[in-house]
């Protein structure tokens, strides 16, 4: 523990996956008397202060008239454009995972003055940010940076990995090349414009076709179980963090208990996944069908949406208090989530919807921890099924129970809070 009392200053995007990463290491720094700053995007207004936290907000573009939602952009991109999550993933690269880096740069350029502000009010002594993309201002302050990786570790690119966001197998490298080749073909031009950007605010240019660099220290969320070191070597300055288990979620009270022929399970397809309304009552039609309880985070748009007589939900729950009472999990497969469930010992099934999901899916599937299911395509039949595999399966049970005993014992909180004192 550090005895020099530190300014922390954290940045992270603006979803509840990253942002419930940074509030569980900034709870520990800030229990150990450190100063911790958040200059989160400017819907989290009040949520952080809340838990203790000092807010030092940024606009990622022009303000709207009202309070938003925190988070509220993305939910609404989410939303938008979730008919893009029906195609192959090579076919997204160009219509949905070019548009997000977009929308992302656009971000970072709007705020980076207002950033550079804030920098200079706070004066931190180490900045930790939990993105995918540079914001230039906070690699050029001149104290120590953190880049933390929430996203599944395949974003730390590597020539026998999987390549991102495809979703692909790890062991069959037929698809690689022409997932890589475009990528190149769709992402090149954006990159070498951003780079140039990055460049003319006084920062180091960028590695090739990556929107962030690394950090004077790296830290990834993933447990060491599930992760591909035995395929990408990392330097010194990276470090796993087996999970990153927030403790400041409200307690919880199941509704209902599990029984030999009627188990408990939580249902969640994020923040963002729940805005897609239709999915979220298919899904619920099915299990609605099922022996089994649920327990159903809502999300945004949970007005509309009407929960089965074996179900209880509401539009926010506290997901790391409910996770150790139930029996498997339902989820889009993103990052924080599939750690958690890993950290609790909790099979699962995933329905990935963007992004990281495809590849966290894919990963816990090859590996025996849950089961992938294609999510707009899935039948009544495979979605029961799937249920009852990873209720009834003992050898799959096991290896997940002993995987969550192993990553509880990493302590990753108190890891990633030990690192960012040393850095300082």
């Amino acid at each position: 523990m550090s005895e020099r009392k530190l300014t922390i200053l954290f940045m992270p995007e603006s979803a509840y996956g990253p942002t419930n990463n940074c509030i569980g290491i900034g709870d520990i720094l800030r229990q150990r008397g450190h100063r911790v700053v958040f200059a989160a995007e400017a819907s989290w207004k009040g949520k952080l202060s809340a838990l203790g936290f000092e807010e030092d907000l940024v606009d990622l573009a022009p303000p709207t008239e009202g309070d938003q939602d925190a988070g509220q952009f993305w939910k609404d991109f989410i939303r938008d454009t979730a008919p893009e999550f029906r195609k192959p993933t090579i076919e997204q690269l160009d219509t949905w995972v070019k548009p997000v880096w977009e929308e992302l740069i656009t971000g970072a350029k709007y705020c980076q003055p207002r950033l550079l502000e804030i920098i200079e009010r706070v004066r931190p002594d180490v900045i930790v940010e939990d993105n995918v993309v540079a914001f230039p201002a906070l690699t050029t302050a001149g104290v120590p940076f953190v880049r933390i990786v929430s996203c599944n570790p395949l974003e730390v690119k590597g020539p026998d990995i999987a390549p991102v966001f495809s979703g692909y197998p790890q062991d069959d490298r037929s698809g690689w090349t022409d997932f890589l080749a475009e990528y190149d073909r769709t992402h090149r031009p954006l990159w070498e414009s951003f780079n140039a950007w990055v460049v003319a605010q006084g920062a180091a240019p960028l590695p090739d076709l990556e929107f962030i660099a690394s950090g004077d220290l790296n830290l990834y969320v993933f447990p060491a179980a599930a992760d591909y070191t035995s395929h990408r070597r990392l330097d010194a300055s990276w470090h796993r963090l087996d999970s990153s288990v927030r403790e400041t979620d409200a307690t919880f009270e199941p509704p209902f208990s599990s029984t030999p022929s009627s188990k408990i399970i939580y249902f969640s397809l994020g923040s963002l996944g729940s805005a897609d309304v239709e999915l979220m009552r298919r899904v619920i039609s099915v299990l609605a069908q099922t022996p089994h309880r649920y327990i159903v985070s809502k999300g945004p748009l949970h007005a509309e949406i009407e929960l089965a007589g074996n179900m209880y939900g509401a539009e926010f729950l506290p997901q790391t208090s409910i996770l150790p009472q139930v029996d498997a999990v339902i989820t889009h497969g993103g990052n924080n989530t599939v750690t958690e469930a890993l950290h609790f010992g909790k099979p699962m099934v995933l329905l990935p919807l963007f992004w990281d999901q495809y590849d966290n899916a894919q990963r816990m599937d090859e590996l025996g921890f849950g089961v992938r299911l294609d999510t707009y395509a899935f039948s009544d039949a495979s979605l029961r099924e799937a249920v009852d595999h990873v209720l009834t399966d003992v050898d799959l049970r096991a290896r997940v129970a002993a995987a969550g005993e192993e990553i509880r014992g990493q302590d990753g909180l108190r890891k990633a809070a030990d690192l960012i004192e040393g850095l300082a």
